[in-house]
């Protein structure tokens, strides 16, 4: 398979051992589809620079509560990044290069943006990828607190996630442990690029909605829901060939599937 340069990239980078995958690289080579003349390394330098003057600000005894406290001061209240609830669902929210530039963003996207800064800074965090909601904490043991990027760098502690999740289904849910463990950099990804397929689809744009999947499998190979989506949407874009493929192997390894049946017909009408 032949990849565009900013796919090569991207393939390049998650093809690291996951701890050094760079998550800034990968995200903005993600952009990069979208906007063929980005540089990256601009983008790079920002958070190099905004990393610079973070440092400035930061107390000389490094607890962590204080470099959390200096890191939200200058975020959000000097620079002023913030949440885009008036638009929740645009794209630009989880293009790196368009958080940088617009100073907004979704949970993850933010939280991408105080990891970034936070490692520049020698102060390790890590994402934490709840249900419906993204979060980050500091990455030392038993460290306790959370820290809600989207709601202007909320401290939180367990029950207050708990809550958080309350707030975000408008109902009770059952909280399990796992739900604060920390999210790996490929599973971050996967996690960016579903909410870009879901946006992308949404508005009806299939084309992109595909970039989104090929990668999401790039990441993610043996995700059988993402490989029956991408040959539903090789069969609206008439990619016969593609769709029978992805189609085909969705029902080998799930013959019981609840969809088995919609997806025979699919399939017998591409081959008649």
């Amino acid at each position: 398979m032949k990849f565009s340069l900013p796919r090569q990239r991207f393939y390049q980078e998650i093809n690291r051992d996951d701890e050094n995958i760079d998550l800034a690289v990968a995200a903005l080579c993600v952009a990069w589809e979208e906007y063929p003349d980005l540089d990256i390394e601009r983008y790079l330098n920002a958070l190099d620079t905004m990393a610079s003057e973070a440092a400035e600000k930061l107390p000389a005894e490094r607890y962590p509560m204080r470099v959390i406290q200096a890191l939200n001061e200058y975020l959000f209240d000097d620079l002023g990044f913030q949440g885009n609830r008036d638009d929740y669902y645009n794209p630009q929210n989880s293009y790196l290069n368009d958080v940088i530039d617009r100073r907004l963003g979704i949970p993850i996207s933010l939280s991408l943006l105080y990891l970034e800064i936070a490692k520049r800074l020698d102060f390790p965090m890590v994402g934490i990828g709840m249900p419906g909601h993204f979060i980050i904490r500091p990455n030392f043991e038993d460290a306790g607190i959370f820290i809600d990027v989207f709601n202007g760098g909320e401290v939180m502690f367990p029950e207050d996630c708990e809550n958080r999740l309350r707030q975000v289904y408008g109902q009770p849910i059952r909280f399990r442990p796992e739900f604060l463990e920390p999210i790996s950099s490929r599973l971050f990804l996967v996690r960016m690029l579903t909410n870009l397929k879901a946006v992308y689809i949404s508005k009806q744009e299939m084309s992109k909605a595909l970039s989104a999947i090929e990668r999401i499998l790039l990441l993610n190979p043996d995700s059988i829901m993402e490989l029956r989506d991408r040959g539903l949407l090789y069969y609206q874009a008439g990619r016969s060939v593609e769709a029978t493929q992805d189609l085909e192997r969705y029902l080998e390894m799930r013959p019981n599937a609840p969809d088995a049946s919609t997806i025979q017909q699919l399939l017998e009408k591409l081959n008649n």
